[in-house]
């Protein structure tokens, strides 16, 4: 993808084929979903401070950050998106992550928890982080997130898929290239490994650059079990000890390959 034109099969898998509602009703989705909350309240400024979502899909962020207090503004490039996340109390706004129409250092906080997953191209990427960079005020803080690199095969593997040895090959070529090429099950998008995600936010002129697992290693376990009986696994001893495996996995770096999503966190420079 290049150029400022989402790519039609993205805005077609969320219009029609994604159902955006995994961070509620699957364990391994609400881990992501708890997760999150807990990194980004570490790190936000008090409400009312303003909050520009970008990519911020049907609301699912929106709508917490809005009960606690924040004034948010949302942007995304899916129509669908923009009615369902009107409910959240968020101001909304159909838009790219590489051409925002917020005013140069409007924002205390610009999330991207979307965005960088399906911009395949480094150009793309770094014009979506440089308009971050250009909205948030001195000091005002970035919050990006990834997919990582390997977490199609924790994916597969505990769906228990990978016997099969056409899948095999569409994995290993994921691992090998990074990409998935959007023909099947999802759409097109980017893997990142940890070093990347760092080092992509640094290069943008995001100091004190540093990216976290979000699911943590036992995520995969979760899905396994959910996935595998049937049952839920949302409010159960499995969780809440995966979600302990997230937290405990925080100060070992060689542990972000394990999680399933990745959030870089940094700050624009004072000055």
């Amino acid at each position: 993808m290049t150029g400022t034109e989402v790519a039609p099969e993205i805005v077609r898998y969320y219009t029609s084929a994604a159902e955006e509602d995994r961070l509620s009703t699957t364990a391994d989705g609400r881990l992501e979903m708890v997760r999150t909350q807990e990194l980004l309240r570490r790190y936000l400024p008090p409400p009312p401070a303003r909050i520009l979502d970008v990519g911020g899909g049907p609301g699912a962020h929106a709508r917490w950050l809005v009960e606690d207090g924040y004034r948010v503004h949302l942007v995304d490039p899916v129509a669908r998106h923009i009615e369902q996340a009107e409910k959240t109390g968020a101001t909304v706004e159909l838009g790219d992550a590489r051409q925002l129409t917020a005013a140069d250092a409007s924002y205390d906080v610009v999330l991207m928890l979307g965005p960088l997953y399906h911009l395949i191209d480094r150009a793309d990427r770094e014009q979506a982080l440089a308009e971050a960079h250009r909205v948030l005020k001195p000091g005002g803080l970035l919050a990006a997130a990834g997919i990582n690199r390997y977490s199609s095969l924790f994916e597969h593997a505990a769906f228990a898929h990978l016997h099969k040895e056409a899948m095999q090959r569409s994995i290993g070529g994921i691992l090998a290239s990074q990409i998935h090429d959007g023909q099947r099950a999802f759409t097109a998008a980017y893997f990142h490994s940890g070093e990347q995600l760092r080092a992509e936010t640094a290069a943008s002129g995001f100091e004190a650059a540093e990216v976290f697992g979000i699911e943590g290693p036992a995520w995969s376990m979760l899905a396994a079990a959910e996935r595998n009986t049937g049952d839920d696994y949302r409010h159960t001893p499995l969780f809440d000890s995966a979600l302990a495996a997230a937290r405990m996995a925080e100060p070992y770096p060689e542990l972000l390959a394990a999680s399933s999503h990745l959030l870089a966190i940094g700050r624009r420079p004072d000055a």
